[in-house]
């Protein structure tokens, strides 16, 4: 099992990336709302800023969840975690999930901060493996996998059960230490 920890700072060229706050809870909401977003991730669009808020004190809490803000507005645009890997218990792994505000998708700002959390994982947590999951129709995500040098492993069937109850496939994807190490020195992350 890894330790939980408060979230450090973390930066890239153009983002922030911190811990979330109870006050974050209406800039959440305002991406969260969105019927585009969350349902690529598996999770219903937040019904209200009180759900958001909740969303940040339990779900955000149990993780190693940051906010993602934009340099240039310093507004919350998504959110990019570590979780805990139920697939390798007992191997130092964690899982990477994300999410991103619509209006940025498409340029490359959530490949920068997952390359910025990858190397947080390997350096900082010390990981032996970091996996990755998403949908089968969501190719956006598996475009910005695929860039930060992911792994395909397979898809798993009728696996993940969504908020609506529809049961999914998904698409799993790892990185080893030993590929971290080699992207890292080829200057991919």
């Amino acid at each position: 099992m890894i330790r939980k920890q408060m979230v450090q700072p973390l930066e890239t060229e153009r983002l922030q990336l911190r811990g979330w706050k109870r006050s974050d809870a209406p800039q959440l909401y305002a991406y969260a709302s969105n019927p585009n977003v969350g349902p690529k991730a598996g999770w219903k669009p937040h019904e209200s800023i009180a759900e958001s808020r909740k969303i940040i004190e339990t779900v955000f809490r149990e993780s190693r969840v940051w906010a993602i803000i934009e340099k240039t507005g310093g507004r919350i645009i998504g959110s990019i975690g570590l979780s805990e890997d139920r697939l390798r218990p007992g191997v130092r792994s964690l899982e990477l999930g994300y999410s991103l505000a619509e209006e940025f998708w498409g340029h490359g700002l959530m490949t920068e901060a997952a390359k910025r959390v990858i190397a947080y994982g390997f350096e900082y947590v010390g990981l032996d493996v970091m996996m990755i999951r998403t949908g089968e129709e969501n190719i956006a995500s598996q475009r910005i996998i695929e860039k930060c040098g992911f792994q395909y492993e397979g898809t798993l069937r009728r696996i993940y059960k969504i908020y609506d109850g529809t049961i999914k496939p998904v698409r799993c994807y790892t990185m080893l230490r030993e590929e971290y190490d080699s992207l890292r020195h080829a200057g991919v992350l």
